[in-house]
């Protein structure tokens, strides 16, 4: 079987991607099981950090919108956005893109030609004209290195859970003051469970705490770029990707971490009243003790838990797409572990397109986000013009 594209993974960008193709009339083939990452790696009671119009799925002109899908089941969303409706908006954005949507997964892709060769897991071959990685973020979790050879039974990233109610009872260390790491620590309390935040972070900090500054009219719109990518004026800049890629790389640096650094959403500060927070330190070094888990701090302090949990986010390193042969590796351009990129989303191998975080040190923080479906998928567009 030949495809003109390939599309590998069926979170938002595989299928925003998918959605563009499409409506072309361009043939392309996606492969995944649908929103995968988000059904089996976040925790049930979990509520997006996007605000409502930076959460929609992009689609050609937003006929797939949140706000169909709301009106389509008769039945309102409530904001926050609570991680369970939005699988289910995803799946049912899948079903009107991709209904035929093939779950098995790509073992292996290879040049073929002026091509690729793609073996699946049940060894069937094909060919396609072109390949467009959108496996997500599910393969670059980072622990820092104090933790990172302990075992599962004791340490865990905040993505290998669904369903943080096997913690009921227990006392927790949580690493990481962003998102994740807050948000789990709410609902380990709805389990009644004690967990600690342990922060490297001086300060917390928080996004959504100002919503006044969203309702400025004119001002407002020069301020921000309706993303929800970063503070006042780094928003408005992050949403042109095209002229973020131009700036100076270390300013580029710069505003992409002032863009996307560790917070959590201000609508959560009521709920951690009660979590116990210690900011300023990190783990130096850390042992499994009996049943439990002993952490050193940087602060000349130990902590005693039943488990950690990891929130320190993630770090690409295309090495991890264990699916491209060692030819693609060799001719695949990188800097930090990220692809480097062209117009079209197209890496140095002519063909083969990364689209979500992969493409975040090439066109900017607005791609490490469900908001950067659209500049992904109509840039990726642009190949068939």
């Amino acid at each position: 079987m030949d495809s003109k594209v390939i599309i590998i993974g069926a979170g938002p960008y595989g299928l925003s991607t998918a959605a563009y193709l499409r409506r072309a009339g361009i043939v392309a083939d996606v492969f995944g099981d649908p929103m995968s990452f988000w059904r089996n790696h976040m925790p049930a009671g979990m509520f997006l950090r996007s605000n409502w119009k930076a959460s929609h799925i992009a689609s050609p002109g937003h006929e797939l919108s949140l706000d169909r899908y709301q009106s389509g089941r008769g039945k309102a969303i409530s904001t926050p956005i609570p991680l369970g409706d939005f699988v289910d908006y995803g799946l049912w954005y899948q079903q009107q893109v991709v209904p035929q949507i093939d779950r098995r997964q790509v073992a292996s892709v290879e040049k073929n030609g002026s091509g690729f060769g793609i073996t699946l897991n049940d060894g069937q071959k094909l060919k396609s004209n072109r390949v467009v990685v959108a496996t997500g973020i599910a393969p670059f979790p980072y622990r820092p290195e104090a933790l990172e050879n302990l075992p599962e039974s004791h340490v865990t990233h905040s993505s290998d859970h669904k369903d943080l109610s096997r913690f009921r009872g227990k006392r927790l260390l949580i690493v990481g003051g962003g998102q994740s790491g807050l948000d789990a620590a709410r609902i380990l309390q709805d389990h009644e469970a004690s967990a600690e935040v342990l922060s490297k972070a001086r300060e917390l900090y928080w996004v959504g705490g100002h919503a006044w500054l969203h309702h400025l009219g004119l001002i407002s719109k020069c301020l921000y770029s309706g993303h929800d990518v970063g503070p006042a004026g780094i928003s408005r800049l992050v949403g042109w990707p095209h002229l973020f890629r131009k700036l100076p790389r270390s300013w580029q640096d710069r505003i992409s971490y002032r863009a996307i650094r560790p917070a959590g959403t201000a609508w959560m500060i009521p709920y951690l009243k009660n979590v116990l927070i210690t900011l300023n330190v990190q783990v130096t070094s850390a042992q499994i003790m009996g049943d439990r888990v002993c952490l050193k701090l940087s602060d000349g302090t130990e902590r005693m838990a039943d488990h950690v949990i990891v929130a320190t986010g993630y770090r690409v390193d295309a090495k991890r797409f264990q699916f491209l042969s060692p030819e693609l590796h060799k001719a695949l351009k990188v800097v930090r572990g990220y692809p480097v990129l062209d117009r079209g989303m197209e890496s140095s191998v002519p063909g083969l397109h990364f689209v979500g975080k992969p493409a975040a040190w090439s066109f900017g923080p607005l791609l490490n986000f469900i908001s950067g479906t659209e500049f992904a998928s109509t840039e990726f567009m642009r190949n068939f013009r």
